[in-house]
């Protein structure tokens, strides 16, 4: 389950995860808001907190999302997450255009500070 936090504003998405995201939450929540945030601003930053991993569909669906946008990403954060998706992030900044930072769980201040500058 997701959850898009009040942060969110101008160009910057900012979305909690409870769990694993799922290919729902990205077709009906973060793709749409991502594709507004694209048509609107050019440019985007998001950011994501508490996140523990993909399913499979949700995988498939962030990668082909984020490589068919891979200029339109000013800054991408992500707060949490095992550390195979750190190294997973690391391989994807190599293709995107924006910054990517990953900050350990309880980083959330740093994070926000880091996506809102």
């Amino acid at each position: 389950m997701i959850k898009v936090l009040p942060e969110s504003q101008g160009n910057l998405l900012v979305v909690r995860a409870e769990g694993k995201l799922t290919g729902a939450d990205y077709r009906d929540v973060i793709v749409p808001r991502l594709r507004a945030l694209i048509r609107d601003h050019g440019q985007v930053r998001y950011l994501l907190d508490d996140f523990d991993g993909w399913q499979v569909a949700a995988l498939w669906e962030d990668a082909r999302f984020a490589m068919a946008h891979r200029s339109d990403f000013e800054k991408i954060g992500l707060v949490g997450g095992p550390a195979w998706v750190v190294w997973a992030l690391k391989l994807i900044a190599l293709l995107m255009r924006g910054e990517i930072k990953t900050y350990s769980r309880g980083a959330w201040d740093e994070a926000l500070r880091w996506i809102e500058t």
